[in-house]
């Protein structure tokens, strides 16, 4: 498939916001348990800023991937209405849904409007934002199925048709998130960078080894359609001469990237080593020197990037067998 650099900008950036709001509401929610201390409301209220201008960004890039831009504020509903049976649908609904429950998390710190809502029968008080946070939370990993999904539903691609594809959206959004919070918090709450790079360092081992069993997988894949079976003649020899246009069609250009196999080669180990080797020894430096937490944070977004270019190139559409030939 032509990868869209729109849609990747929009799968990046919304993922890492949804990590890093996962990461800030795992922070409260070990501090209001006692596990760590419990920060001030700018800290979690500035961090959700952060991840409104990435879901902001994500959501602007997702416009140019219309044909009629404008069409996206004033007929985005009719989008929504097939959420029955449409994952993009139920993408349209879980993306502002989310970002208006991140928004009023970070308005109850800021404003410190965070009453008490119940008492556990600990004595422990939950008050609205931890509420908005849980609400949150469900709705970022809604969000990750709802993405992922668009592309593993699809069971004539057969390198996104698995549940890896699934896990992967959401170990590698988490992986970028919680490495943005352990940058963030190297410099709003030092003392608690350690505990978001820790986790970091976890969830981007997983992430490196989920992509990695994708890789595996796909590079195991053997195609159910052939040239023989296209046409219904079981000779052994069949020879495409023509792909049946003289010139450039919708589907040439939109279901086949048209670079080389040197390239497709070059660019696996380099998303590869950029989106996990190279930020988890940055991790563990950053416990010594948490600016290159920033650096981490850079390198794996523009590795994520080349691998959601991966991503969508690798997938091989059945048509590509006939259109393959100039001719």
């Amino acid at each position: 498939m032509k990868p869209a650099f729109s849609v990747i900008f929009l799968t990046t950036l919304i993922g890492a916001a949804q990590g890093l709001f996962l990461a800030l509401f795992t922070h409260q929610s070990y501090a209001l348990f006692g596990l760590l201390p419990m920060q001030s409301d700018d800290f979690y209220g500035y961090g959700t800023a952060i991840a409104m201008v990435l879901l902001g960004g994500g959501l602007f890039a997702a416009v140019f991937h219309l044909g009629k831009p404008i069409y996206m504020v004033t007929r985005a509903w009719r989008g929504m209405t097939q959420w029955r049976t449409s994952w993009l649908s139920r993408e349209l609904i879980a993306l502002p849904a989310f970002m208006g429950i991140v928004f009023l998390y970070g308005v109850s710190h800021l404003a410190g409007f965070r009453p008490v809502l119940l008492t556990l029968p600990s004595g422990q008080p939950i008050d609205l934002s931890f509420v908005l946070g849980v609400v949150g939370t469900l709705l970022a990993f809604t969000l990750f199925v709802c993405t992922a999904m668009i592309y593993a539903c699809l069971r004539f691609l057969r390198e996104w048709y698995s549940p890896l594809t699934v896990i992967n959206y959401i170990l590698m959004g988490g992986s970028s998130g919680f490495i943005l919070a352990a940058f963030y918090a190297a410099s709003a709450a030092p003392d608690q960078a350690d505990f978001f790079a820790g986790w970091a360092i976890i969830i981007t081992v997983l992430a490196f080894a989920g992509r990695a069993a994708s890789l595996v997988r796909n590079a195991r894949l053997k195609p159910k359609s052939t040239m023989q079976t296209a046409i219904g003649v079981k000779h052994p020899t069949i020879v495409q001469r023509s792909m049946g246009a003289m010139g450039g069609t919708f589907n040439t250009r939109e279901f086949f990237h048209g670079k080389s196999l040197v390239f497709m080669r070059v660019i696996k180990p380099t998303f590869l080593v950029m989106a996990f080797v190279l930020p988890l020894a940055l991790l563990a430096l950053g416990l010594f020197s948490p600016a290159l937490l920033g650096v981490a944070f850079v390198i794996q977004y523009i590795g994520l990037m080349v691998e959601r270019w991966f991503f969508f190139a690798q997938a091989n559409h059945p048509q590509n067998l006939y259109y393959q030939t100039i001719g």
